[in-house]
C-alpha cells in the first residue's frame, strides 16, 4: 500500500491510497469467505463449501463489490493509523481508479485531531486561594437550624415579618386568573422572599379571616413572558397567622443539633465543615484556572465538528435545566432580551463550546506529553464505584457493561489524572 498525504488544513487531511494486486487478492479472499457461508452447492453442507468451489457459484458482481468494500475499509483504517492521524468522523472516500485484481487508487478525506503546541505547563500563574470562614456564615447556618427547631403557635394578631401564614390566593391579570397564580391553604413564611416583591409585605398587618386585594406588578425580567412587567391583582384570604418562636441559643440547643456538649462545640463543628467546603471549592477553582490558563497559552486549531457537537451538548443541557424550572428556551431568551436562538448560540454558546474544545484538546496532548495512562485495575475500581452508586437503577447498571462506556470512563480518568498532574507541577 502506498499513501500520499495532503494536509489541507490543521484539521483536515486527504490521503491518496494505492493498493497492489496482492492486497486486492487478500480483500477478495475475505469477501469470498463471507459469501461462501450462504452458498448452497450440492454435496456440501451450507457454510462448509470450499472457497475454490464457492468461487464458481457466487455472483461476480457481488464478489467485486464486496472485495472493493473490504479493501477500502481495511486500507483506510491502516493508512490513518500509519500516518498517526485520529479521524473525528468517518472519512469520505472517492475511488479514482479500480481495475479488478490489478489496482485500486482512491482518496480518503476526514477531519482529524489537530496538532497541539502546548504552552509552558510548569510555570502557570494561577494559585490556590481559600477564603476564611466568616462569623456571619456560621451565624446564618445556626439561624437556619433554629428555624428547623422553631415552635409554631396560632396567634390572634396582625401578621408580621417572621410569621408563618396559611393563605388562599388567586392571581388575576386583566380580571382573568393566570396559570400558576392560585393556591389554597398555602403555607408561607413572611420575609422569606418566596413570592414576587410586595406580596409578602402586603400580608403584613392583616389578621386571620381577612380578605383583601394586593395590586402588584411582576418583575420586568420574570421568566413567563406574558407576565413580565405586567400589573396583576392577587385576591388573598388569610386563614391563619402562626408565630414562630425560635429556641434559645444555648448548650441545650446545641445538644439537639447533634453530639455536641455546648454551643461553642457546635460552632466549631460548623466552622470546620465550612472550611473543608471552601478548601474543596478552592481546589476545584484552581484546577479550572490552571486548565484555562494553559489552554490560553497553547496553540491549536479547533475542528468545527467538535465545536458544533459541544454546542449541541450545551443546548441540550440548558433546555433540560430550564424544563426542570418549568421554562422553555424561548421563554428564557425573552427574559434575557436575546433576539432568537441563533443569536444566543452565536453570542453565548459558541464561545463556551470553543473554550471547552480547546481545553479538551490541550489536556489530551498534555496526557500524552506526561505519559499518563489508566490501568485496568483503576478502570475496574471506578466501574465498581459507579455500579454501587447506581445500584438501584437497572438501566444504568446495564450501561456499565458497554465497552464504549468503559472507554468514556477511562478517558475521564485520564483527564482527571492529567489535571491532578498539572496542579502538582505548579504547586
Amino acid at each position: 500500500m502506498k499513501t500520499k498525504r495532503t494536509q489541507q488544513s490543521d484539521t483536515n487531511v486527504q490521503l491518496t491510497i494505492t493498493l497492489e494486486p496482492h492486497e486486492l487478492e487478500a480483500a477478495k479472499q475475505v469477501a469470498l469467505t463471507k459469501l461462501a457461508r450462504d452458498i448452497k452447492v450440492s454435496g456440501f453442507r451450507q457454510g462448509k463449501v470450499p472457497l475454490q468451489v464457492a468461487a464458481k457459484h457466487v455472483d461476480p458482481a457481488t464478489l467485486q463489490t464486496q472485495t472493493l468494500d473490504n479493501a477500502l475499509s481495511k486500507a483506510v483504517a491502516e493508512a490513518f493509523l500509519a500516518e498517526g492521524l485520529q479521524a473525528l468522523e468517518r472519512p469520505s472516500v472517492e475511488v479514482t481508479e479500480f481495475t479488478p485484481d490489478k489496482t485500486l487508487v482512491f482518496t480518503a478525506e476526514a477531519t482529524v485531531v489537530p496538532p497541539v503546541k502546548l504552552g509552558n505547563y510548569k510555570k502557570l500563574a494561577a494559585k490556590r486561594s481559600v477564603e476564611p470562614v466568616k462569623t456571619e456564615e456560621v451565624d446564618e447556618i445556626i439561624q437556619r437550624m433554629q428555624r428547623n427547631f422553631a415552635t409554631k403557635q396560632e396567634v390572634d394578631r396582625a401578621a408580621q415579618i417572621g410569621d408563618e401564614v396559611l393563605i388562599d390566593f388567586v392571581g388575576k391579570k386583566d380580571n382573568v386568573a393566570f396559570d400558576g397564580g392560585s393556591a389554597e391553604a398555602y403555607r408561607l413564611e413572611l420575609g422569606a422572599g418566596q413570592f414576587i416583591p410586595g406580596f409578602e409585605e402586603g400580608i403584613v398587618g392583616h389578621r386571620a379571616g381577612e380578605q383583601f386585594d394586593l395590586p402588584l406588578s411582576f418583575p420586568e425580567d420574570y421568566h413567563v413572558k406574558d407576565l413580565a412587567g405586567a400589573p396583576v391583582v392577587f385576591q388573598v384570604t388569610l386563614q391563619k397567622v402562626l408565630s414562630q418562636e425560635l429556641p434559645e441559643l444555648n448548650d441545650e440547643f446545641a445538644a439537639k443539633c447533634g453530639p455536641f456538649t455546648d454551643l461553642a462545640e457546635l460552632k466549631n463543628d460548623i466552622t470546620r465543615e465550612l472550611t473543608a467546603q471552601k478548601e474543596r471549592e478552592a481546589a476545584e477553582k484552581l484546577k479550572d484556572a490552571l486548565v484555562a490558563e494553559l489552554a490560553e497559552a497553547s496553540k491549536v486549531s479547533l475542528p468545527a465538528i467538535l465545536v458544533e457537537d459541544q454546542m449541541r451538548s450545551i443546548e441540550q443541557d440548558m433546555t433540560q435545566n430550564l424544563r426542570y424550572q418549568g421554562l422553555t428556551l424561548e421563554q428564557y431568551l425573552a427574559t434575557q432580551k436575546i433576539a432568537d436562538k441563533a443569536a444566543w448560540l452565536d453570542s453565548e454558546v459558541r464561545p463556551i463550546a470553543e473554550k471547552r474544545v480547546k481545553a479538551g484538546l490541550v489536556l489530551a496532548e498534555l496526557s500524552k506529553e506526561l505519559g499518563i495512562e489508566v490501568t485496568r485495575d483503576e478502570l475496574q475500581e471506578q466501574i465498581t464505584t459507579l455500579k454501587q452508586q447506581y445500584g438501584k437503577n437497572p438501566d444504568m447498571l446495564k450501561r456499565f457493561d458497554d465497552p464504549n462506556v468503559h472507554r468514556d470512563i477511562a478517558n475521564r480518568l485520564v483527564t482527571d489524572k492529567t489535571v491532578e498532574a498539572l496542579v502538582a507541577l505548579n504547586a
